[in-house]
């Protein structure tokens, strides 16, 4: 289930996430949907929708780091 826009997304992600980086999420998880349909591709037995949340949190902590106050901050 890509995302079509920031406000779709889980509320895990839109509340603890600055703008920025919930775009990252957003483009990440639909380009995993789209790469990890096929089980073969996955690691596991992570579902579709799994793997393309780890993938998405993996590339909000490429730019994002959590800070000590408990908010993401730009790296």
């Amino acid at each position: 289930m890509p995302y079509q826009t920031k406000s779709a997304l889980p509320d895990n992600v839109k509340n603890v996430l600055p703008e920025h980086a919930q775009e990252i999420y957003k483009e990440a998880f639909n380009s995993a949907w789209q790469q990890y349909k096929d089980q073969e591709e996955r690691r596991g037995d992570d579902t579709r929708e799994e793997t393309a949340h780890k993938v998405a949190w993996a590339a909000v902590k490429q730019s994002y780091r959590k800070g000590d106050d408990e908010r993401w901050h730009k790296k």
